[in-house]
């Protein structure tokens, strides 16, 4: 049921943002879009409908089979055959020149086809099942990825956002600053170096300003690309990056512990293993006898002129029943060798699961670091903020009250707004990071 509304929630979606040039989204909206119109989730969708199709396919192997056919064959010059003329009555060692057969002839056949027992048939069906369940689950770490990769991208178009506005501040509060040492400077009370240093900043800071705008544009582009928008299409983001930080906190999440059997990636890697295992299965029966019957009925028709669509053609029918044992008896170690081949792999298929399992075990308690990392660091970047801010203000009044250097003044301020991007940093960290965390647990997408 939850599938079925998340589903319906993307549809909606959808048709909202193809009725409207300007889009608005949240986070959840744009991971609910992305889910249904991401082009990854669209052939991951696509795969699964195929395996469905291939399952089918297989399926009908065993099913009866029913062909008809047609063969109109006209002689340009008839095949001529010699035979002994004294058969009438002519000399002893002459022959004589004679046509056998019509001119024109005309079969039709209807054949019946009935498979009874093939070890590789039963075999093939089970293989099917497990590829259709191999595609499911490639649909299954596709949605998750894409999960993953619309928060990056969502969090990294806000942090850009951020950056902008705060740049922006900086650089306001930079020009009030220059305007009022330059004066000071004008008026004989300081130093041409203080002015130019703060120059320096101020074209520093523009520069970086001009740099994140581009950055924020590839941002929104990079966002569309994920969420399965075209590339020139303006969207607007509802979230904010404190507020994400803040919903991202999660303790609870550390320690959270992990089922390897549920994880997506270990069953990936069991049906790999199943995989190998039938492939193993399909050679050994390749040794087995295979039954099959077949019934047909056919007409033929015969003719010195193409009269078969006339009334007064004769047609002479036929019938055939048929049943074909296939005994494999020797095949020089052929069957073998294959089958060794087979079972090497299948022992390789349980070594990455095994080397799958460690892994994933390895990924949760890293993913797990991180996370509680980027909480703590996230603390620290707060308060190191406001020490920054208390540092930067300080350091004004004393350069205005003459008791401190432009210099003083320049690393307070190149040292505050290192930590301003520390902090948005910081607050971008916890998101991509939960998500990390929401992956390495196979947190599902419903959740």
């Amino acid at each position: 049921m939850k599938k079925l509304l998340l589903l319906f929630s993307g549809i909606l979606i959808s048709v909202s943002i193809e009725a409207q040039e300007n889009i608005s989204l949240s986070l959840d909206q744009a991971i609910d879009y992305a889910l249904v119109n991401n082009y990854a989730a669209i052939n991951a969708t696509r795969d699964i409908d195929a395996a469905k199709k291939k399952k089918w396919e297989t399926t009908t192997i065993g099913l009866p089979q029913i062909s008809a056919k047609i063969d109109y064959q006209n002689w340009i010059k008839q095949q001529v055959s010699l035979i002994p003329a004294e058969f009438f009555g002519g000399n002893e060692g002459e022959f004589s020149e004679i046509a056998f057969g019509t001119k024109h002839n005309m079969n039709t056949t209807a054949t019946l086809k009935q498979l009874i027992f093939d070890g590789s048939y039963l075999v093939g069906l089970q293989s099917a099942k497990t590829y259709l369940k191999i595609s499911e689950n490639a649909k299954e770490k596709t949605e998750l990825g894409i999960r993953e990769a619309v928060i990056n991208a969502y969090g990294n178009v806000l942090l850009s956002e951020e950056s902008i506005l705060i740049l922006e501040k900086n650089i306001k509060s930079l020009e009030k600053t220059l305007n009022d040492t330059n004066q000071i400077y004008l008026n004989g009370f300081g130093e041409q170096e203080s002015v130019e240093q703060l120059q320096i900043t101020l074209a520093s800071v523009k520069s970086q300003l001009s740099k994140t705008k581009k950055l924020n544009n590839i941002a929104y582009k990079l966002l569309n690309i994920t969420l399965g928008i075209d590339i020139s299409a303006t969207i607007q983001l509802t979230d904010n990056l404190n507020t994400l930080a803040k919903e991202y906190i999660n303790l609870e999440l550390l320690s959270s512990n992990l089922t390897i059997e549920n994880h997506v990636d270990f069953k990936i890697a069991k049906n790999t293993e199943k995989s190998n295992e039938l492939l193993m299965k399909l050679e050994q029966s390749k040794a087995l006898p295979s039954l099959s019957s077949f019934i047909n009925f056919g007409y033929a028709g015969f003719g010195q002129e193409f009269d078969f669509f006339k009334k007064e053609q004769k047609w002479f029918d036929s019938s055939l029943l048929g049943v074909s044992l296939e005994i494999p008896i020797f095949s020089s170690l052929a069957r073998s060798s294959r089958t060794q081949q087979a079972k090497i792999e299948l022992e390789k298929a349980k070594t990455n699961l095994t080397e799958t399992e460690q892994k994933l075990i390895l990924h949760l308690e890293t993913a797990k670091t991180e996370y509680n990392y980027s909480i703590e660091e996230f603390e620290t970047s707060k308060q190191n903020l406001a020490l920054a801010e208390r540092i930067e203000k300080k350091q004004q009044i004393k350069f205005f009250e003459g008791i401190s250097t432009s210099f003083e003044l320049s690393e307070a301020q190149r040292q505050l707004y290192t930590i301003q991007q520390n902090y948005l940093q910081a607050m971008l960290n916890i998101i991509t990071n939960k998500a990390a965390l929401d992956n390495a647990l196979n947190t599902p997408i419903n959740n």
